[in-house]
């Protein structure tokens, strides 16, 4: 047959090799056309007639057509699909399946089929599904979009869609793992110190159920203190290898939305056997730090034990007391230990400042809902005196933990951060040398030196130039092997405070016991489970952003009709304009270039400097604090328009 023709073929690539082409990802706008951005940062115009065989996000190869001083592209070869696996909803029109991709620059109606495992009669028009693409008009032999549902999600009058549908996005589990009741302590061949009688405390927040820290703190007599920190041991029940072991560490940590944890272990353990009930015996991996009175820290010690908490505090009414307000009254055995904890806290935040960093308190944002999930409030929570005596207490368990497995083992779960990505440090030099700050190339790597940029570049208080260097820094990773953590300004780092809700800590937990126990420790974690535990925790924390953004957009539809003003800080400059996060209630909004000015050509945006000009002259810049209007409440984008208020 003529398409099978040696000689054609062979015509046709010599075609390809000769005419100008373009490889790059599809960004497609609302108003039919796109664009191909290539990874060298060219953009080609992509016609509205050549969008119809591409879907936003599509990378692909395109001719490059030149029309006099017009270039534009039509895409020709599918590298890699921008849809594989999405969200979307169905669409039932006489007889006819389809679906709607959820996303916000993907306005393609997909005709569609249903799963043959699927009954068809119980999918409806609205409902949300998870669908797959699984023809595509760039692929050989197929001419048109086609996608088949392979999952129902929720249905179109579901309350619960906001999580569900998250939870489907990101593929993270729907519903807490059930591994029955029957759960015997192990013989671990470990000898448990009985600390029953000891005073020990939690300070969570007034619901938490799955409380996994309880401390006891006595000042010395040559000053300062010695912290003892108790950790719930799920270890203690759970067996390495055992199913709930491996379903653990398939979900890596517990997912906290609002409204709705899912936890990382059955509820049976991380709410009722592990959690440090008052009252309840329990066993624990416990430390006990020797804390100097300058706030540095001595000598450590581990060891395995069985505990009683005596007391479940809350962070607001420990915060109170310990400033005078309100009347509640902590009982005689606790007082002391709380005024201690908080000269400890203070020594500690003051040593950490000069030998190592600390974060800038920000706020926490806090949903109120009802039973069907309907925001009724979003309530602010400081981070007062008693959220930092227990932040202070974890840091430093967790890095005499790091300490240990690097002496003792060599290896564990280590969170590394580096505080520049080694590919963006030289741009990131670049950067402080034009705002003359002289530094060093190598200090941007090196610990003891960054740590005093770092303090140098705090006592500037300049929001601006905090908000530009975000653009170079790296992110937080987990590593079998130590490593430095530039956040926290520590050597080492490895968490082991909160193995209820986080694997790695469990799997620090196991090493940790087998140093006491004077066993030889196992092979190190595999790059496949530390690369897992990180992605898992990127998928956490964007399904948090994602139903929060979901639930501001409901809470806040009607303060955009009533177009009532909020002040809001600068977080982000692009080319179509800002995004700005409102300081009363954490929620983000975007405001678009047209919103700046009616004249789009008197608004001149600088992306990489994060700056916005408007008649020629400077109006904002990132971390300016601004007043803006909210204008549009977009629940099909979760998204938040506003306007630059008065």
């Amino acid at each position: 047959m003529l398409q099978n023709n040696p000689l054609l073929a062979q015509l046709k690539q010599q075609i390809r090799e000769t005419t100008p082409r373009a490889e790059g990802v599809i960004k497609a706008t609302d108003k039919g056309f796109g664009f191909l951005e290539t990874d060298d940062g060219q953009s080609y115009f992509v016609p509205p007639p050549a969008m119809k065989l591409v879907v936003h996000g599509d990378r692909v190869q395109a001719v490059i057509h030149e029309n006099g001083d017009k270039t534009s592209v039509e895409p020709d070869t599918l590298v890699e699909a921008g849809l594989t696996r999405f969200i979307s909803r169905v669409q039932k029109r006489e007889g006819r399946l389809a679906v709607v991709p959820d996303h916000p620059s993907i306005k393609n109606v997909l005709k569609a089929r249903i799963k043959n495992s699927l009954d068809e009669a119980s999918i409806g028009d609205g409902d949300w599904v998870v669908s797959r693409l699984v023809r595509h008009p760039l692929k050989p032999e197929d001419r048109a979009f086609f996608a088949q549902i392979d999952e129902l999600v929720a249905k179109a009058d579901d309350p619960a869609v906001p999580w569900r549908v998250t939870l489907a996005r990101h593929a993270l589990e729907q519903e807490c793992p059930d591994a029955g009741s029957d759960w015997p302590l192990l013989d671990e061949g470990l000898e448990r110190k009985d600390l029953t009688t000891e005073p020990f405390f939690t300070i969570d927040s007034e619901k938490t159920r799955d409380m996994d820290d309880a401390l006891r703190i006595e000042p010395r007599p040559e000053g300062g203190w010695r912290l003892t920190v108790a950790i719930a041991d799920p270890t203690a029940y759970v067996e390495e290898g055992h199913a709930t072991d491996l379903e653990a560490r398939t979900r890596a940590f517990t997912v906290y939305l609002p409204g709705q944890n899912v936890t990382m272990l059955p509820e049976q353990l991380a709410d009722d056997l592990c959690s440090l009930w008052e009252g309840k015996e329990r066993p624990v991996l416990a430390c006990i730090l020797e804390v100097e009175a300058d706030g540095s820290l001595g000598d450590y010690r581990f060891f395995a034990a069985t505990a009683r908490s005596h007391a479940k505090l809350a962070y607001d009414t420990v915060s109170d007391w310990l400033e005078e307000q309100g009347d509640w009254t902590p009982a005689a055995e606790i007082a002391p230990q709380l005024k201690a904890l908080r000269d400890m806290t203070e020594a500690r935040s003051a040593w950490r400042a000069e030998h190592a960093l600390v974060f800038k308190d920000r706020p926490d944002f806090v949903f109120e809902l009802d039973r069907a999930g309907n925001v009724l409030n979003v309530r602010t929570e400081q981070r007062r005196i008693a959220n930092r005596m227990i932040e202070e207490s974890m840091i430093a368990a967790n890095a005499c933990c790091a300490d240990l497995l690097a002496d003792k083992v060599g290896h564990g779960i280590f969170n590394v951060h580096r505080a520049f990505e080694p590919e963006k440090a030289e741009a990131a030099h670049e950067f402080l040398t034009a705002q003359e700050i002289e530094v060093e190339l190598e200090a941007l790597s090196e610990l003891p030196r960054y740590k005093e940029l770092k303090r140098a570049l705090e006592s500037r208080d300049d929001a601006w130039l905090d908000a530009r260097l975000r653009r170079f820094q790296g992110f937080t990773s987990m590593s079998a092997r130590p490593g430095p953590h530039f956040g926290l300004g520590l050597a080492a780092y490895a968490t082991w405070t909160s193995p209820i809700r986080k694997y790695g800590d469990m799997v620090n937990h196991r090493l940790i016991k087998r140093v006491l126990k004077g066993e030889q420790a196992p092979a190190e974690a595999t790059l496949a489970l530390t690369e897992q535990l990180t992605e898992r925790r990127r998928l956490n924390r964007m399904a948090e952003r994602d139903v929060k953004d979901w639930l501001y957009v409901r809470y806040l539809t009607p303060a955009a009709k009533a177009q009532e003003a909020f002040e809001a800080e600068i977080i982000a400059i692009n080319r179509g304009g800002m995004r700005v996060r409102l300081t009363a209630n954490g929620a983000t909004a975007f405001v678009p270039a047209p919103m700046i000015h009616s004249d789009r050509d008197k608004v001149a945006i600088d992306d990489k400097e994060g700056r916005i000009q408007v008649e020629g002259e400077e109006r904002y810049k990132l971390g300016d604090v601004i007043r803006v209007e909210l204008v549009e409440a977009r629940e099909e984008t979760r998204s938040l328009v506003a306007r630059p208020g008065a």
